[in-house]
């Protein structure tokens, strides 16, 4: 990689090991130093860093002051880059041993040197006593097994750049019940975020959910070149313990940082709208961009063979489909196969055949190939779904990249989307009502708060969106908009954009202002899919005395709010349930997002009849205060006041006793 290559140039650097065969270290995809080996087991091949006891004795010499380094062969962009790494390890003391020592390290080095030859024991192969204080420009992740004189403890993960005696941080694991020498598989995730210089280490046993456990702020081209060389390093000292690295992921994906008079602000912005990225690339987005790449690069079948199988055996990927089999799925991508079309393109029904499972239906989404709208969706979508494990959230099933075409493969919704069943004689019982929007609010609390340490916000939550499978169980989609919030030690920032995503009707009143999406913006669009599924009736996108709000706070004020519920009920529903779900919906859509409900309390409220409801204020608040911050070197900002118009009186409840009769 050229030192003075211009960034743009600079390709994406994208590889997988789902396993290491015994070639691994000899056909020069990894550099193999020191100890390294390949093993053997039922479950595939790995990589012993260290040396493991032979045919699994316990009598055997013990493997002390061992160093092991594994690099892999080319080197890669350290920064400006996105950055983002997952691997499980295996660390394991000796049988019949009462403790072991020292630990392994993620690393991230100058050049593709062997370890230093002193770097056995507490150094970890990062380091000795002659290269400690910078003759090394590196940075490691290290999972420490050994209490040393300078160590928290013997169970710790830290970040060490010059020094092993003082490292940049590190952090005690006996919190998480992780006990990194368990011999137990342990799955790693280290981001990098080349946006706001934030690194972050998540990890768990693999059989579990990873934990967001270290975040610091680190400048890469402080400490280390732009071109560097990526890998793992292990050591013991007097005492043996086994290192292995059972699979790896990585990516490096270039940032084009402009310069000039903008601030650095304003270059966050740019990169929000221009790249459709997380700040913690997942998995997914790894072997998608390898698969395009490799495949635009005109591969040999085998070669392309062999990356399909890797993608398809990885962990929480979603499958990859052929063209021909999607076209042979939909019956060519026949009219009778459509379910609908939309902004990027269409919909189709299709089924899979397996030799070995019964017939599944799918829905195929086909992007428009003339749309870079719908391109970028299409990476949105898969960035984020592919991520995302909700019984309430469409899952993603599968993708294809082909030639020009883009696909996405969705499980089948049979009762199709929920717009379809709101002011048509086509209906739902209060029931099944009520089911669908407690699994719509519990899919939002997932994405807000529980689906990891960085929050997703979908921009775009309306019937359309939300389908509904053969027991009428609510999925949230299309998440072709949805983007993840940056957070920083200050406060948390939010995904600011130049053009208004959402639909009218359903956009909170502070994204014409601010023109940043927020989890309260979200809360408001479920807000008004309440009232829309309870009433019966589509909002007109509309304020002031014609919209939905007005006529159901109309009602409020006279307290007649059972007359807002859709007639076809005919009286069939639950009283208690229908006053809960109102008042949360007009909670929902205060028009100060500052008070508007968290999604938790949202669903406390609907799975909870003894849950305190919101406080609802007399009338319709008929203001908003919106602060709109200028993107400068200013600090000054200006506050917007909002009319939304006559908020009580007799016209919005006669309005609706016309509409109902």
């Amino acid at each position: 990689m050229s030192s003075n290559m211009a960034v743009d140039d600079i390709p994406i650097t994208l590889f997988s090991f789902p396993s290491f065969n015994p070639e691994s270290c000899t056909n020069g995809d990894l550099l193999c130093m020191g100890s390294v080996t390949v093993g053997n087991s039922t479950n595939g091949h790995y990589l012993n860093l260290t040396p493991e006891p032979p045919n699994g004795s316990s009598t055997s010499p013990a493997a002390t002051n061992e160093i092991g380094r594994v690099l892999y062969g080319h080197p890669v962009l350290a920064w400006p880059a996105m950055i983002s790494t997952t691997f499980t390890v295996r660390i394991s003391a000796f049988p019949n041993s009462s403790s072991s020592g020292d630990g392994m390290t993620f690393l991230i080095a100058q050049d593709n040197s062997p370890s230093p030859p002193g770097s056995f024991g507490s150094y970890l192969g990062l380091l000795d006593r002659s290269t400690q204080g910078g003759m090394f420009r590196q940075l490691a992740v290290e999972l420490d097994t050994f209490m040393n004189e300078f160590d928290i403890d013997g169970n710790h993960i830290g970040i060490v750049t010059t020094s092993i005696i003082n490292p940049v941080v590190e952090k005690s694991l006996n919190s998480t019940g992780i006990q990194l020498n368990s011999g137990r598989d342990i799955k790693v995730k280290i981001d990098y975020d080349g946006l706001n210089n934030m690194l972050s280490v998540s990890l768990g046993y693999s059989e579990n959910p990873l934990v967001s456990f270290l975040n610091r702020s680190i400048s890469m081209s402080d400490i280390v070149p732009r071109s560097v060389y990526v890998g793992f390093t292990a050591s013991t000292g007097t005492l043996p313990e086994t290192h292995q690295v059972l699979n790896w992921v990585f990516t490096s994906v270039p940032l084009s940082l402009e310069t000039g008079s903008k601030t650095e602000e304003q270059l966050k912005i740019i990169l929000v709208v221009a790249i459709p990225l997380s700040i913690s690339l997942s998995i997914v987005f790894s072997f998608i961009y390898l698969l395009v790449l490799k495949r635009f690069k005109g591969n040999k079948s085998k070669k392309q063979e062999d990356i399909e199988s890797r993608s398809r055996t990885a962990a929480n990927v979603p499958m990859m489909f052929t063209y021909k089999e999607l076209w042979k799925a939909t019956n060519g991508f026949s009219k009778e196969n459509l379910l609908g079309t939309g902004g990027f393109g269409s919909v189709y029904k299709g089924t899979i055949h397996d030799d070995d499972l019964p017939p599944k239906a799918i829905a195929v989404k086909k992007i428009s190939s003339t749309s870079e709208q719908g391109e970028r969706e299409y990476l949105a979508e898969i960035c984020t779904t592919g991520r995302l494990r909700h019984k309430n959230i469409l899952k993603l099933e599968g993708w294809c990249h082909q030639s020009d075409h883009l696909l996405l493969v969705y499980d089948y919704m049979p009762n199709g989307s929920l717009d379809r069943f709101i002011g048509k004689r086509l209906s739902l019982d209060w029931e099944t009502r009520y089911k669908v929007l407690t699994g719509l609010a519990s899919a939002l609390l997932y994405l807000h708060e529980e689906c990891g340490p960085t929050p997703v916000v979908h921009r775009d939550v309306k019937p359309n969106n939300i389908m509904l499978d053969s027991h009428f169980t609510s999925h949230l989609g299309d998440f072709g908009l949805a983007r993840l919030l940056f957070q920083n030690d200050n406060a948390s920032a939010v995904v600011s954009t130049t053009m208004m995503a959402g639909t009218p009707g359903y956009l909170a009143p502070e994204l014409g202002f601010t023109g940043k999406a927020t989890p309260e913006s979200d809360v408001y669009s479920f807000g008004m899919v309440v009232l829309e599924l309870v009433c019966g009736r589509r909002t007109r996108g509309m304020v002031g005395e014609s919209s939905l709000v007005d006529l159901v706070w109309g009602l409020v004020g006279k307290n007649e709010l059972l007359r807002a519920v859709d007639p076809l009920l005919d009286g069939r529903f639950e009283e208690e349930e229908v006053k809960r779900l109102l008042v949360v919906g007009l909670a929902c859509l205060h028009p100060d997002y500052g008070f508007r409900p968290k999604m938790r309390k949202v669903v406390q409220v609907l799975l909870n009849p003894n849950e305190p409801l919101m406080d609802l204020p007399e009338t319709r608040p008929n203001m908003v205060c919106v602060s709109v911050a200028h993107v400068s070197s200013s600090s000054s900002s200006s506050t917007t006041m909002v009319d939304f118009g006559p908020k009580s009186g007799s016209a919005m409840a006669d309005e609706i006793a016309m509409h109902y009769g």
